[in-house]
């Protein structure tokens, strides 16, 4: 349990942890609230409509990722968050007063998403990777773990939260009060002491950046594998708010507190798969692959499910497999990638994970109208069995990845690539030079 947390000793590191807690408390409160006054108040219960709105939320990271990612790079980081998060707080706020005045229409939502999307490109990019610079490299991966730990611990609050908040008052409340809790980031970000910080190498102004970026991601195949099997999966598999809700509405014929309970549920097995995820601390690509197929088959049961009841049980392990799947790829592109080339390659990664949602949403939303909602999940969980397979596939041949069982000192399956082999040659080298001194002594 020590090893799980043990980030948390830097001082810099708590103050992130908290004010992001009650930050991500907030945005999951809005996430409920703004696809619910989509799909019930100012449609008339419009799968494509709530897709539209997912689509413009997450549009302009695919088309301004890159250079968010530059500025990241280039820009003192603390300072570039606080203006980030103070803009996102304004947003929510400003949604929240056309609500309660009772002058909000679709148009309004469409333009605020499309508003939210623009400062969530620049902040994404900034904020994955501050989270290298408030702790040494050895605990990036716990670090990065322990983030997805308090996204998903608030996920087991704010849905439900959110959902006994529509219920009572309306879903206005929920933007004023996620634009509070912007407060608690910022606030943190303030208090930080700048000289423990563990700053990141910053790009100089020049020619040819962004290019540079790509041609890094494209002359690394590992880094090729894991944006195109979170591209599709992120397309057609994570649209939970949009699922969750026309599953909850059309299907199981619940209101806006059985609605926000799968997404508190869900998050139990999302909670569980960061904890794992804080105590691994080397990630490898296959743990995306293998992740991103078992995502495939849980939320292929998921969607099958015949009540209510059932298929929020089946959402916990939904939530675990994808929280693996996405720790896993943060972690490895983070470890993995040159420190001063980091913020351009977490924006490219943003961008396929994120910009590929304003493709697949409308597509998802589609589907639920035409075919129903249950296969608004199925294609998305079809389309993860089919990546995942394929990049499996891809790697064995062209890794030389070796599967084979060994029944010493327990039956289990050994998975050996480029990585292991090159350990195995490294700690023998070691062993020899080791032997040879203790004999010249």
């Amino acid at each position: 349990m020590r090893s799980t947390f043990h980030s948390l000793k830097f001082f810099n590191y708590r103050l992130w942890f908290a004010g992001a807690l009650v930050a991500n408390i907030g945005t999951w409160m809005q996430r409920v609230a703004q696809d619910w006054l989509v799909l019930t108040v100012l449609s008339d219960d419009s799968g494509l409509a709530v897709g539209i709105v997912t689509a413009l939320q997450f549009l302009p990271t695919l088309l301004i990722g890159p250079y968010a990612g530059l500025l990241a790079d280039r820009l003192p980081r603390r300072k570039m968050l606080i203006a980030t998060q103070s803009a996102l707080a304004l947003l929510a706020v400003g949604l929240g007063v056309l609500v309660l005045t009772d002058v909000v229409v679709l148009w309004h939502v469409y333009l605020f998403a499309l508003a939210l999307g623009v400062v969530t490109a620049f902040d994404n990019p900034v904020r994955q990777t501050f989270v290298a610079e408030m702790v040494p490299p050895s605990n990036l991966p716990n670090a990065v773990g322990l983030n997805s730990t308090s996204f998903n611990a608030a996920r087991l609050i704010g849905p439900g939260l959110a959902g006994l908040l529509i219920a009572a008052f309306g879903p206005g409340w929920a933007f004023i009060l996620n634009g509070l809790s912007f407060g608690a980031t910022i606030f943190s970000l303030t208090l930080m002491r700048r000289n423990e910080l563990h700053e990141l190498p910053h790009s100089s102004r020049a020619k040819g950046q962004v290019r540079a970026g790509l041609a890094y991601v494209r002359h690394r195949s590992d880094l090729v594998v894991i944006m195109l099997v979170m591209g599709v999966v992120s397309a057609l598999g994570l649209n939970f708010q949009l699922t969750s809700a026309v599953m909850a509405r059309e299907v199981f014929d619940q209101g806006a507190g059985g609605y926000g309970a799968l997404g508190s549920i869900m998050a139990i097995g999302s909670l569980a798969g960061a904890l794992m995820a804080a105590r691994r601390q080397h990630p490898r690509v296959r743990l995306v692959i293998t992740a991103a197929f078992a995502f495939g088959v849980t939320s292929g049961v998921m969607a099958l499910m015949p009540s209510y009841e059932l298929y929020a049980a089946s959402t916990i392990l939904v939530g675990f497999s994808s929280l693996t799947m996405l720790t896993a790829a943060n972690t490895v592109i983070q470890m993995s990638t040159e420190p001063a080339m980091r913020g351009r390659v977490m924006s490219l990664y943003m961008m396929v994970l994120l910009g590929s949602t304003p493709i697949g949403a409308p597509v998802v939303g589609w589907v639920s109208e035409v075919f129903g909602a249950r296969w608004s999940i199925g294609v998305g969980s079809i389309a993860a069995i089919l990546v995942a397979a394929g990049a499996a596939l891809w790697t064995k041949r062209n890794w030389h990845v070796e599967v084979h069982y060994e029944m010493r000192p327990r039956p289990h399956l050994v998975v050996e690539g480029p990585g292991e082999r090159h350990g195995r040659a490294r700690d023998a080298l070691g062993a020899q030079s080791a032997g040879q001194a203790s004999q010249t002594a």
